[in-house]
């Protein structure tokens, strides 16, 4: 028996179905080892950084059978992606399989762009060893954010405020958000004025001219529209020209999560997402890349359909050149795999994905767009004032255009008119307007911000906009990030005390450094040497400075409510508020809005989980003597025990338990009910005998059970009003294929 190991279940069926029963393919289900969460043993850094790796915990039953199948098998293939992390995972698969006495095998790596008969049988017949530059390159990431991430975590969490995390790349990521928040917060508006008019030509065709200028000067405008109105107006300049419009080169992984925010409103992670799915059933190739490279069959492929679509004089072979200086080269760019499907996807949002990038592929071997730019400009025929013009484009020839035609923008056709010719003033008008400043970052414009700058690569893009949004330093409003108090704070606290260490040039540097462990020319345990040892200085020395939760003076008017002395604004979990700047002599404090903060106020009850002995017939319990208190939070105010975050009794107000409780039995214990709970990510339902039974969904149960597995259905959306709250059923995803499961008995 031969043995392929891949990471995905599904990219395991598409193989499978491929090889006809030569191979039995079996999936790791990604990673299958990693990092200890504990610092102090996840890393021997004395020995040379060696790293301790572990079963990655619900991995045991996988390796197993891994190892059993290995143990009958007579050849075994390691088919994990095609760059550092696969190659990693392959490494972690050798170890694992080599330490098994009973493994007798050959232990082989196979790789391939994409995931079609052909690339799989062609990777099959070209086996290799191991790339152990490529796993070192990736081990020394991973140890270098380990090292990173919890040292740096951990003087932000004395710092700032214990659970906030730091790390390499997220870290420059927030501080670029944070540069332009201060450019915004400091930016001065100015006045300015634009002005229009609308005008008739000798052919009776309306037209709109704007004027060149935009004056800051009210004196100014009133003298333009003086002058225009009494004056004749006449054609001064007549220009058109040619122009031609390239074809983009086909997407990388940064340019595809860009354009696909743009066009389709995914973020990062969710293009991602759909993009593996598109690979792993074989309809394109694969989507982590940062080369612009076609192979010479793909492009041959894509010029024969585009002369076979829309005509020969379309069809023109292009070669882009990849912009980033450590992309690799042997890689392709992300294509459809089979140029001739139009259209491919499980769902509508794979299906939107892969028309993106069938038709950036296949436009990027088409001739140029040919453009007819036209620019009138008219002007008084005695008094001559700024010259107001008008732009028009037509296409001559649309070229890529007809393909990507989401590219194209619309015509904008001007009238015939001849140099010299009057055109007469039908209205003449200015609007008062105000400077604006730069706009906040989209998450496509900071991953384009970030591969400009050099920080990250395409593997990590997606995960560096998620953790900052999950962190809570970053909310997303439509599109727009926009930084929270919290990722002011631990911004600021970096910048002022780790500049050097979340620099442009430092990560860039950095990344470059690893690219050269890959490549063979740079070693592991130098690399890491001379970088941690100096870093760790730095945090031990930062060791000594204070709390950095105040963010500033509060206004004048804003007294302390107990000693009526100044205040300072500060950062609680909940956010800002202001302190007495006598803290910790004096306690009172204000909300943002200037109403005075209480501190937690006893109600007289003790709490029943921790402050009263146990009653006839429950288990015996220590008693601590909490007492419950009303405290602030940020959906208003509750009572809670008096030794939290020991002890996380909330006493939960009648009226609204009654509010939120649904009729519906929770299925898992058949005690509870299903009721409403607000969480970090917002409202969902989970039992009312919590902690004793954890079940929880995310929307509202309508009540019915799933058919397939047994679990409770919830409310969906318009297009799927009803699914089931397990998300590992069909059910969850009806419009989904998915993999059948157990049923619960």
């Amino acid at each position: 028996m031969k043995l392929l190991i891949v990471e995905s279940p599904s990219k395991a069926k598409t193989i499978e179905k491929y090889l006809n029963g030569a191979f039995t393919v079996r999936a790791s289900v990604g990673h299958i080892r990693d990092l200890p969460k504990s610092n102090k043993d996840a890393i021997d850094i004395p020995a040379g950084f060696v790293p301790r790796y572990e079963i990655s915990k619900g991995k045991e039953k996988v390796v197993s059978e891994l190892k059993t199948l290995s143990e009958k098998a007579t050849e075994i293939m390691l088919a994990t992606d095609p760059d550092r992390e696969g190659e990693a995972i392959s490494w972690h698969l050798k170890e694992l399989l080599d330490a098994d006495k009973k493994i007798k095998a050959p232990i082989k790596r196979v790789t391939f762009n994409e995931i079609t008969k052909e690339a799989v049988e062609a990777a099959l017949q070209n086996p290799r060893d191991i790339d152990l530059d490529l796993v070192k390159a990736q081990e020394a990431r991973r140890v270098l954010d380990r090292l990173v991430g919890y040292d740096l975590s951990g003087i932000i969490w004395k710092k700032v405020r214990y659970g906030l995390s730091a790390g390499r790349v997220q870290s420059p990521a927030l501080r670029i958000i944070m540069e332009r928040e201060r450019e915004i917060r400091a930016f001065i508006p100015e006045q300015y004025w634009t002005l229009q008019g609308e005008f008739m030509t000798q052919k009776k065709v309306q037209i709109t001219l704007s004027c060149v200028d935009e004056p800051r000067d009210e004196k100014i405008v009133n003298k333009i529209l003086e002058l225009g109105r009494k004056e004749k107006w006449f054609v001064r300049d007549l220009k058109t020209s040619e122009q031609k419009r390239q074809p983009r080169a086909p997407f990388t992984t940064s340019t595809l999560q860009q354009t696909a925010s743009t066009r389709l409103g995914f973020s990062p992670s969710r293009t991602m997402q759909v993009a593996q799915k598109l690979y792993e059933e074989g309809h394109i190739t694969y989507m982590r890349t940062d080369s612009t490279n076609l192979s010479l069959v793909a492009q041959n492929q894509i010029l024969t359909l585009v002369e076979k679509k829309y005509g020969a004089n379309y069809a023109e072979k292009h070669i882009y050149k990849t912009k980033s200086k450590n992309a690799q080269e042997a890689h392709e760019a992300i294509r459809p795999t089979h140029v001739e499907t139009l259209s491919a996807g499980a769902n509508e949002e794979q299906k939107k994905l892969y028309q993106l990038i069938w038709e950036r592929a296949v436009s990027s071997q088409m001739a140029d767009a040919q453009l007819l730019k036209t620019k009138i400009t008219a002007n008084l025929k005695d008094n001559p004032i700024p010259d107001f013009t008008a732009n028009g484009s037509r296409v001559l020839f649309p070229g890529w255009l007809a393909c990507e035609t989401g590219a194209r923008g619309e015509d904008i056709e001007l009238p015939e008119v001849i140099i010299g010719e009057e055109v007469k003033l039908l209205d003449l008008n200015s609007t008062e307007k105000a400077t604006e400043p730069p706009n906040r970052y989209t998450e496509a414009g900071l991953v384009k911000e970030l591969e400009a700058r050099d920080i990250g690569r395409p593997s990590t893009y997606a995960s560096i906009m998620k953790t900052i949004e999950d962190r809570g330093y970053v909310r997303k409003e439509g599109r727009t990030l926009f930084p929270t108090d919290t990722g002011d704070v631990v911004s600021s606290f970096l910048e002022n005390n780790f500049a050097e260490y979340i620099s442009d040039t430092f990560t860039a540097l950095m990344e470059d450094e690893l690219d050269d462990i890959a490549n063979g020319k740079r070693d592991y345990v130098k690399t890491l040497k001379d970088f941690y040892l100096p870093f760790q200085k730095d945090v031990k020395e930062k060791d000594k400075l204070a709390k950095a939760t105040n963010m500033g003076e509060a206004p004048t008017d804003i007294l302390c409510p107990l000693c009526q002395g100044p205040m300072i604004v500060k950062l609680s979990r909940s956010g800002k508020f202001y302190s007495c700047a006598k803290y910790p002599d004096c306690t009172g404090a204000r909300t943002m809005e200037g109403n005075v903060l209480e501190g937690p106020k006893e109600t007289g009850e003790m709490c029943p989980t921790c402050g009263l002995p146990a009653q006839a017939g429950e288990k015996k319990k220590k008693v601590y003597g909490g007492k419950l208190v009303v405290r602030e939070g940020r959906f208003g105010s509750f009572i809670s025990c008096s030794r939290y975050p020991k002890c996380k009794f909330i006493k939960q107000d009648e009226e609204e338990m009654k509010k939120k409780m649904t009729d519906i039995i929770c299925p898992m214990c058949q005690k509870g009910k299903m009721m409403e709970r607000r969480g970090r990510f917002g409202i969902f339902y989970s039992c009312s005998d919590y902690p004793d039974c954890k079940n929880a969904i995310k929307a509202k149960p309508t009540g019915n059970i799933c058919d397939l597995c047994g679990a409770l259905k919830m409310e969906g959306t318009k297009t799927i009003p009803e699914r089931c709250s397990n998300k590992m059923c069909r059910n969850h995803n009806p419009h989904k294929l998915g993999d059948d499961i157990k049923l619960k008995k």
